[in-house]
């Protein structure tokens, strides 16, 4: 009998590696759409929507009563979901759970959304259901990430790029493809039960050091011009507060104060994590851009 995995957050980004890998690897997958315009696109991606909305837990109860055998939830703990999201699960008895978090976490920048999410992973692990909650740092990979496809654009076109606070801080970026393998292979892992993966590229780089690899993917030597990190912020925070929707935070660029790396070892060995190059992952990305 094949499996049966429900996915919330389908639609988005990571679903967008996530979903086709769960349905090649033979699992029936079943996906959370809010809209018709998300259901076409899990449709798109191998998927049987269910009608649901994470807003509404009535809809939840409703949605999860679908004898899955698992549940991936790629939706952002972020909203503060994660007791209705849990509470749906062990109605339905849906018992095996994989939650992905983020490695944001343990910033020591202030931000709304950290003690939403430190609280979602308290209420997951203190459930009665077999989770485990995957951690990734900043992810990339794909046409439009909202990561690093603007720097690919930006590098494309100007021979100039402004390097806040200097870029000798660490990063550790990981493909969304690399990140799906981890996700789908916790599903049926037994021995990756109760337990939190930090997951990202297989090397942390320096900003810096980052910035020309993308440089090269799209074919670019720029000149990295350090930029003070106050005023950058500052500007940035005045930005916010003239626009609806920010295309950058202050927030994000404060985390550039901070190292962003990670142990892989735990995740090499029970989920056989092997990600790519970041040389390789933004080559990749970079031959997406129209």
């Amino acid at each position: 009998m094949t499996a049966r995995v429900l996915v919330t957050g389908g639609s988005g980004f990571l679903g967008g590696f996530v979903t086709p890998l769960l349905a090649a690897r033979g699992y029936e997958v079943l996906a959370l759409a809010r809209t018709a315009a998300a259901a076409a696109v899990v449709s798109g991606r191998g998927a049987r929507p269910v009608l649901g909305d994470l807003d509404d837990p009535r809809s939840l109860d409703a949605a999860f009563d679908c004898e899955a055998d698992a549940l991936v939830n790629l939706a952002s703990l972020g909203f503060g979901h994660a007791p209705g999201i849990v509470a749906a699960a062990e109605g339905a008895g849906l018992a095996r759970v994989v939650f992905v978090s983020t490695t944001s976490i343990f910033t020591t920048v202030p931000a709304a959304t950290t003690p939403v999410r430190v609280e979602a992973e308290h209420v997951i692990r203190s459930s009665g259901l077999e989770w485990t909650i995957i951690r990734p740092t900043m992810i990339y990979g794909g046409a439009g990430d909202r990561n690093l496809w603007r720097l690919l654009r930006l590098l494309r076109r100007s021979p100039v790029v402004p390097l806040p606070g200097g870029g000798d801080r660490l990063q550790q970026p990981v493909h969304g493809a690399d990140l799906a393998h981890a996700i789908v292979s916790a599903v049926a892992n037994a021995s990756a039960v109760g337990h939190a993966y930090n997951i990202g590229g297989p090397r942390p780089l320096t900003l810096r050091e980052l910035v020309l690899a993308a440089g090269h993917a799209v074919g670019r030597r720029p000149r990295l011009v350090p930029v003070p990190l106050a005023p950058a912020v500052a500007g940035l925070r005045a930005y916010e507060r003239l626009s609806a929707r920010p295309l950058l935070r202050a927030e994000q660029l404060r985390r550039l104060e901070e190292d962003k790396s990670v142990d892989l070892d735990d995740a090499r060995r029970d989920l056989g994590f092997g990600p790519r190059s970041f040389a390789e992952g933004i080559a990749e990305e970079a031959a997406l851009l129209p």
